[in-house]
Protein backbone atom coordinates (compact mmCIF):
# COMPACT_ATOMS: atom_id res chain seq x y z
CA UNK A 1 0.00 0.00 0.00
CA UNK A 2 3.06 2.64 0.91
CA UNK A 3 4.70 2.41 -2.70
CA UNK A 4 0.97 2.79 -4.24
CA UNK A 5 0.18 5.81 -2.27
CA UNK A 6 4.23 7.00 -3.05
CA UNK A 7 3.57 6.87 -6.81
CA UNK A 8 0.17 8.64 -6.53
CA UNK A 9 1.67 11.46 -4.96
CA UNK A 10 4.15 11.70 -7.16
CA UNK A 11 1.33 11.82 -10.38
CA UNK A 12 -0.19 14.48 -8.58
CA UNK A 13 2.97 16.30 -7.77
CA UNK A 14 3.48 16.26 -11.44
CA UNK A 15 0.04 17.28 -12.66
CA UNK A 16 0.34 20.20 -10.12
CA UNK A 17 4.01 21.21 -11.61
CA UNK A 18 2.22 21.10 -15.17
CA UNK A 19 -0.85 23.09 -13.98
CA UNK A 20 1.35 25.85 -12.67
CA UNK A 21 3.42 25.59 -16.47
CA UNK A 22 0.27 25.82 -17.83
CA UNK A 23 -0.46 29.08 -16.19
CA UNK A 24 3.29 30.20 -17.31
CA UNK A 25 1.99 29.59 -21.13
CA UNK A 26 -0.75 31.42 -20.41
CA UNK A 27 0.97 34.51 -19.07
CA UNK A 28 3.02 33.84 -22.47
CA UNK A 29 0.32 33.95 -24.62
CA UNK A 30 -1.82 36.68 -23.16
CA UNK A 31 1.41 38.90 -22.91
CA UNK A 32 2.26 38.29 -26.72
CA UNK A 33 -1.62 39.03 -27.54
CA UNK A 34 -1.76 42.17 -26.12
CA UNK A 35 2.04 43.27 -26.74
CA UNK A 36 2.62 43.82 -22.57
CA UNK A 37 6.03 45.51 -21.67
CA UNK A 38 6.19 42.82 -19.06
CA UNK A 39 7.58 39.32 -19.09
CA UNK A 40 4.44 36.52 -19.79
CA UNK A 41 6.06 34.61 -17.12
CA UNK A 42 5.07 37.33 -14.35
CA UNK A 43 1.55 37.55 -16.19
CA UNK A 44 0.54 33.90 -16.13
CA UNK A 45 1.80 34.44 -12.06
CA UNK A 46 -0.76 37.18 -11.86
CA UNK A 47 -3.25 35.54 -13.23
CA UNK A 48 -2.94 32.17 -11.15
CA UNK A 49 -2.88 35.15 -8.03
CA UNK A 50 -6.04 36.63 -8.74
CA UNK A 51 -7.66 33.02 -10.07
CA UNK A 52 -6.45 32.10 -5.90
CA UNK A 53 -7.39 34.97 -4.61
CA UNK A 54 -10.85 34.52 -5.90
CA UNK A 55 -10.63 30.57 -5.04
CA UNK A 56 -10.96 29.66 -8.78
CA UNK A 57 -8.21 27.67 -8.63
CA UNK A 58 -7.96 26.48 -4.87
CA UNK A 59 -5.08 26.11 -3.31
CA UNK A 60 -4.55 22.11 -3.12
CA UNK A 61 -4.32 22.13 -6.45
CA UNK A 62 -1.29 23.21 -6.55
CA UNK A 63 -0.02 23.43 -2.84
CA UNK A 64 2.25 19.98 -3.49
CA UNK A 65 3.96 20.95 -6.80
CA UNK A 66 4.92 24.16 -5.87
CA UNK A 67 6.66 23.37 -2.15
CA UNK A 68 8.67 20.37 -4.76
CA UNK A 69 9.51 23.33 -6.94
CA UNK A 70 10.32 25.38 -4.32
CA UNK A 71 12.59 22.60 -2.52
CA UNK A 72 14.55 22.65 -5.79
CA UNK A 73 14.91 25.73 -6.02
CA UNK A 74 18.69 26.19 -5.10
CA UNK A 75 19.43 23.80 -7.84
CA UNK A 76 18.03 26.43 -10.74
CA UNK A 77 21.13 28.88 -9.29
CA UNK A 78 24.01 26.47 -9.78
CA UNK A 79 23.87 27.43 -13.68
CA UNK A 80 24.25 31.14 -13.37
CA UNK A 81 26.79 30.97 -10.71
CA UNK A 82 28.98 28.56 -12.66
CA UNK A 83 28.65 31.55 -15.33
CA UNK A 84 29.74 34.16 -13.50
CA UNK A 85 32.78 32.14 -12.52
CA UNK A 86 33.53 31.53 -16.16
CA UNK A 87 33.51 34.71 -16.51
CA UNK A 88 34.89 36.48 -13.32
CA UNK A 89 36.57 39.22 -15.80
CA UNK A 90 33.69 41.25 -16.36
CA UNK A 91 33.96 41.28 -12.85
CA UNK A 92 37.17 42.23 -11.85
CA UNK A 93 38.33 45.90 -10.62
CA UNK A 94 34.14 46.32 -9.96
CA UNK A 95 34.22 44.54 -6.54
CA UNK A 96 33.23 47.72 -4.40
CA UNK A 97 30.79 48.96 -7.02
CA UNK A 98 29.20 45.52 -6.79
CA UNK A 99 29.22 45.21 -3.06
CA UNK A 100 27.71 48.71 -3.21
CA UNK A 101 24.83 47.62 -5.48
CA UNK A 102 23.72 44.13 -3.45
CA UNK A 103 23.76 46.56 0.14
CA UNK A 104 21.66 49.01 -1.49
CA UNK A 105 19.21 47.31 -3.43
CA UNK A 106 19.16 44.38 0.06
CA UNK A 107 17.66 47.45 1.71
CA UNK A 108 15.67 48.77 -0.78
CA UNK A 109 13.55 44.82 -0.38
CA UNK A 110 13.96 45.00 3.19
CA UNK A 111 12.56 48.37 3.46
CA UNK A 112 9.40 47.36 0.83
CA UNK A 113 9.14 44.08 2.75
CA UNK A 114 8.79 45.84 5.86
CA UNK A 115 6.66 48.74 4.71
CA UNK A 116 4.11 46.24 3.25
CA UNK A 117 3.67 44.05 6.17
CA UNK A 118 3.35 46.92 8.30
CA UNK A 119 0.28 47.76 6.07
CA UNK A 120 -0.73 44.93 5.95
CA UNK A 121 -0.83 44.37 9.70
CA UNK A 122 -2.54 47.97 10.21
CA UNK A 123 -5.09 47.33 7.77
CA UNK A 124 -5.84 43.91 8.96
CA UNK A 125 -6.06 45.32 13.02
CA UNK A 126 -8.43 48.12 11.59
CA UNK A 127 -10.86 45.43 9.79
CA UNK A 128 -10.40 46.76 6.44
CA UNK A 129 -9.09 42.80 5.47
CA UNK A 130 -12.55 42.49 3.31
CA UNK A 131 -12.07 41.26 -0.58
CA UNK A 132 -15.26 41.21 -2.46
CA UNK A 133 -17.88 42.17 0.68
CA UNK A 134 -16.63 39.48 2.51
CA UNK A 135 -14.57 39.44 5.81
CA UNK A 136 -12.01 36.89 6.31
CA UNK A 137 -12.17 34.46 8.43
CA UNK A 138 -10.86 34.35 11.69
CA UNK A 139 -10.42 30.66 13.35
CA UNK A 140 -9.38 30.25 16.94
CA UNK A 141 -6.97 27.76 17.62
Amino acid sequence: MKGTSTIMKFIRIIAQVVLLYLFYLAGEFVQKLLDLPIPGSIVGMLLLFVLLLFKTVPVSWIEDGSSTIILYLPLFFIPSTVGIVNHLNIFSGRGLVMILILVVSSAITIGAAAHTSQWLARRKHTGQGEISGHKERRTEN
